[in-house]
């Protein structure tokens, strides 16, 4: 397990210099800055369960790109803490025998993001699909990992931002 390092690029624009509601996916990775500069931690779809729940108890995170051993560039999927109790724990499966690429979201049935994707529809798209974590893909190369997390701390941003605009307009301070 160890960080692997992906190009990216990001636009220069900032939260607060989009209006409401026009933060895009590529300004959330910009603002989670250096920890999101293109380095992940991912798993192989070989290593065992335990070995990636280790790693993402280590790094205090709650999903792992999984990629196919030697094949750093293409995602094979992801693993999230969630598959972790749904698919070993419940099952009674042993965490040390079973290989990552058992239990883990295909890349066929990922569900991802482009950087040009909206903060608000990434979130309607994390929220109706009940999940917490989506990798950011541009032309088939994943370039990083967004959390609903990181996600509302945008849409927050972009309300305190909207506030502030509407605050200055009414004390005439536009």
């Amino acid at each position: 397990m160890r960080p692997a390092m992906f190009s990216r690029s990001v636009s220069s624009a900032s939260m607060e210099e989009h209006g409401f509601e026009s933060t895009t996916i590529s300004d959330v990775l910009e603002a989670k800055g250096k920890g999101a500069d293109g380095s992940w931690l991912w798993c192989t779809t070989d290593d065992t369960v335990y070995d990636a729940v280790k790693s993402m108890t280590q790094h205090n995170v709650g999903a792992l790109v999984v990629v196919k051993p030697g094949e750093q560039k293409s995602i094979a999927g992801i693993i999230t803490e969630r598959d972790y109790l749904r698919k070993i724990i419940v099952h009674g499966r042993s965490s040390k025998s079973t290989k990552v690429g058992d239990i883990m979201t295909e890349e066929n049935k990922l569900i991802t993001v482009t950087p040009e994707t909206k903060v608000l529809q990434a979130m309607q798209l994390m929220t109706d699909n009940r999940i917490r974590h989506i990798p950011v893909i541009n032309e088939k190369e994943m370039i990083g990992m967004v959390s609903i997390g990181d996600v509302v701390r945008a849409v927050v941003s972009e309300h305190r931002a909207e506030l502030d605009r509407l605050n200055a307009y009414i004390q005439g301070g536009y």
